[in-house]
């Protein structure tokens, strides 16, 4: 089983660029109409976060309770994401030392998208 995120946005061709800025990787721009991105992936480190204009997925509220778990491979990776979705966003907890030897942080984003960010040192 492959698990992968899919998260609906309004104007999904600015915010795509938004969490590359953040991300980096390349976009994939699956469909469009006109100039509007209806759907597209943001390819990262053989990851793969997708996206959908709410013009296309329909979600019945924004955020839809789904929080997406990162696990971050390095200290400056988690700060510079965390950052990156603060900014514009909410800071649900902020950056911690977690039990597990490691950090941890849960952010929703400036489209309502939560996400529990993570780094486990060795």
């Amino acid at each position: 089983m492959i698990v992968i995120p899919f998260i609906v946005l309004d104007n999904c061709k600015e915010e795509i660029e938004y969490y590359r800025t953040i991300f980096g990787g390349e976009i994939e721009v699956l469909r469009k109409q006109g100039d509007k991105v209806l759907n597209a992936d943001l390819h990262v480190d053989g990851a793969t976060l997708k996206f959908a204009d709410t013009q296309a997925a329909k979600p019945a509220r924004k955020g839809d309770y789904v929080r997406v778990f990162l696990k971050l491979e390095t200290e400056d990776a988690f700060r510079r994401v965390y950052e990156g979705l603060a900014a514009g966003g909410t800071v649900n907890a902020e950056a911690y030392e977690a039990p597990f030897n490691g950090l941890l942080a849960i952010v929703t984003d400036r489209n309502g998208v939560c996400w529990v960010l993570s780094y486990y040192r060795d």
